[in-house]
């Protein structure tokens, strides 16, 4: 089986294993939410690990920065999500702080990934 270049990107793994996590997290919210705030943090959280990979297959070192800038833009999305949640007590204090950890990591990882694609000219 072939294997994408994204797909052997740390940072795409980090970030696909960080919308597992917050799926799972979701599951405890109120099922009044679902178009709320749920719906919301799905579609960030997803979107964080989407275009990373989107952004593996353009043509151009810019473009690829561009979609990182999209990406980390989602990141900085979702954890608006995560706090929002903490202040609803729809989350721990301790479930927000790790998926925060997990969050900065991601979004470093992003801006390195950035800066190494807007170096190269």
């Amino acid at each position: 089986m072939y294997i994408f270049s994204f797909e052997k990107l740390d940072v795409w793994q980090n970030s696909r294993e960080f919308v597992l996590t917050i799926y799972k997290l979701i599951n405890n919210f109120p099922s009044t939410e679902i178009y709320g705030i749920t719906s919301q943090i799905k579609r960030s959280s997803s979107s964080i690990a989407t275009n990373i990979a989107e952004g593996t297959s353009r043509n151009t070192n810019k473009d690829k920065a561009h979609f990182l800038t999209i990406s980390y833009s989602s990141a900085t999305e979702t954890l608006n999500h995560l706090i929002i949640s903490k202040d609803l007590d729809y989350i721990s204090e301790k479930e927000y702080l790790i998926c925060r950890e997990k969050l900065e990591k991601i979004c470093n990882q992003i801006n390195s990934l950035k800066k190494y694609y807007l170096s190269q000219g």
